[in-house]
C-alpha cells in the first residue's frame, strides 16, 4: 500500500527556484486570470488601481452582509473572507482597522433594512466588533480616535438588538481598556 506525501509549500518553492524570469511572469500571468481573487489580491499587494485599496474588500463586505437585493442570502464566512483575505495581500493595521468598523457598521445598515433570526449572525458581529477593536489598538495612539468614535456608535446601536449582544459588547470594550463615555 503506498501514501501518498502531503505536498506543500517547500516543495512549490523548490520547483520555483530554478524557474527563469520568464517562467515567473508566465505563471503569475497564469494564476491572475485564473481567479478574480487572485488579481484582487495582486491588486491590493502592489496597490494597483490607483484610488481605495480597500473599495472591493468593502464591496465584498457588503455584498454578503448587507446585499442591495434582499432576496440574496447574507453570507457572514464570505464578509470576513474579505478581511481575511486583505490580511494576507497588505495587512496594514489601518486597513485592518478600517474593514473591521466597516463590516459592523454594515451589519447595522442591513439590520436597519430587515432583522434577522439567525443567532450566529450576532455572534459573528460580536467577534467582528471586538477584533475590530484588537485592530484599532494596534493603530498609533494618534489615529485610533476616529474609529473609536466609529466604533462607540456601533456600541450604542448593539443595545437595540437583543440577542446579547450589548453584553459582548461590553465585554469586549472593557476587555479593551476603554473609557466609558456620556
Amino acid at each position: 500500500m503506498t501514501t501518498k506525501k502531503k505536498v506543500g509549500w517547500s516543495d512549490l518553492k523548490a520547483q520555483l527556484v530554478g524557474l527563469e524570469k520568464t517562467e515567473l511572469l508566465q505563471l503569475v500571468k497564469d494564476l491572475y486570470s485564473s481567479s478574480k481573487d487572485v488579481q484582487q489580491f495582486l491588486h491590493a499587494r502592489y496597490a494597483m488601481g490607483g484610488g481605495d485599496v480597500l473599495a472591493s474588500y468593502k464591496d465584498t463586505i457588503t455584498q454578503w452582509i448587507n446585499p442591495s437585493d434582499l432576496r440574496k442570502p447574507l453570507s457572514v464566512s464570505k464578509a470576513k473572507k474579505a478581511i481575511v483575505d486583505y490580511k494576507k495581500a497588505v495587512g496594514e493595521p489601518q486597513g485592518l482597522a478600517e474593514l473591521g468598523v466597516f463590516y459592523c457598521e454594515e451589519v447595522f445598515v442591513s439590520l436597519d433594512r430587515c432583522s434577522s433570526e439567525d443567532e450566529s449572525f450576532y455572534d459573528s458581529l460580536c467577534v467582528m466588533f471586538a477584533q475590530a477593536l484588537g485592530y484599532i489598538q494596534k493603530l498609533p495612539s494618534t489615529e485610533q480616535q476616529p474609529y473609536l468614535d466609529r466604533m462607540w456608535q456601533v456600541r450604542l446601536k448593539g443595545n437595540e438588538i437583543g440577542w446579547g449582544v450589548w453584553d459582548d459588547f461590553e465585554q469586549a470594550w472593557e476587555a479593551a481598556g476603554l473609557p466609558e463615555r456620556e
